[in-house]
């Protein structure tokens, strides 16, 4: 299965395909929820509900 389908698939509301969405962009996620060198769980949580309302509004 291809992005495309993968995301069609998470905007349909398939929650493997959000799973592997979230697993797929998870390193970039922790990356930029890491603040004075420790990982910030509060903003790593923020960040993956802004991921999941940025998968319902993407528009193909």
């Amino acid at each position: 299965m291809n992005f495309k389908q993968l995301l069609e698939r998470a905007k349909g509301g398939d929650a493997a395909a959000v799973t592997e969405l979230l697993l797929m962009y998870r390193p970039l996620l922790l990356k930029e929820a890491i603040l004075d060198s420790s990982l910030d769980e509060d903003l790593y949580q923020e960040l993956c509900l802004v991921f999941l309302r940025c998968i319902e509004k993407f528009r193909l």
